[in-house]
């Protein structure tokens, strides 16, 4: 189990807002939300928003802001806990989080559990944190990132969140300001899948759900699902899936 000291998240400080700690007491994980600068293999560094740093029990602690002002998640802990003390990330020396918005919710759900005495706090703590360094891993090892790589991941999220919405590759671009030829291709390379195969992916997934688990008829499923003609959702779920819409719900029924 892991204790926590203490636990902030979207945290405003000014500008001159400096942490200088020769020798830190306890575990403290840092996530940047504006640029900062960061004291790594002695020299003062600036890195750039969404950093990550975790520094271990003992370790000395520098960071400052370098802009109007700088903004964090953070969080003062103790652990004996493998998964943290083991961990393959690196100790002093800032790197890119891929799923800023994610991790966020995460610091805002842990300072929730710290702030409020409730029965399964201790174990509830524990999931997030340990669901916390997973998705620190996955950054960590992520393939370089690139300055457009947040806005795609927004963009991928609103898809999947509302696949019934009316998407084309105009619309996408428009929604990045970027042309559209330009989003097809960093797209394509950034999730190893094309921007409307993820509109259709998200669709077909949407409609199984309703095909299962609601009274709705195959009409009222294509709509919702983003479908102006119930003919062309038919054959494109038929594509994907190797049934009818029909079909397909016979058979989960049975």
């Amino acid at each position: 189990m892991a204790r926590i000291h203490f636990v902030e998240y979207n945290t405003t400080h000014p500008s001159n807002f400096v942490i200088d700690v020769p020798v830190g007491h306890h575990w403290l994980l840092v996530i940047t939300k504006t640029p900062a600068q960061f004291w790594v293999n002695g020299a003062l560094k600036e890195y750039p928003t969404h950093s990550v740093i975790l520094y271990r029990p003992q370790q000395k602690v520098y960071y400052r802001a370098c802009a109007d002002q700088f903004i964090n998640d953070w969080i003062r802990f103790e652990s004996n806990e493998p998964y943290i003390t083991e961990s393959p990330l690196p100790l002093g020396v800032p790197f890119s989080l891929d799923d800023p918005d994610y991790c966020r919710k995460l610091f805002e759900l842990l300072t929730i559990e710290h702030n409020f005495h409730r029965d399964y706090r201790a174990s509830s703590i524990d999931c997030l944190l340990r669901t916390l360094f997973n998705k620190l891993l996955e950054s960590y090892f992520h393939e370089p990132i690139t300055p457009q790589y947040y806005n795609l991941l927004k963009l991928r999220t609103a898809i999947q969140n509302d696949p019934g919405d009316y998407w084309t590759i105009a619309k996408m671009a428009e929604y990045l300001g970027i042309s559209p030829g330009y989003l097809q291709s960093i797209y394509k390379k950034t999730f190893k899948v094309t921007c409307m195969e993820d509109v259709i992916n998200s669709r077909i997934r949407l409609a199984k759900e309703y095909l299962i688990h609601s009274t709705q008829n195959i009409a009222e499923v294509a709509s919702r699902c983003g479908y102006q003609n119930v003919e062309h959702f038919c054959r494109q779920f038929k594509q994907m899936t190797g049934y009818s819409p029909r079909k397909f719900q016979e058979h989960k029924q049975a």
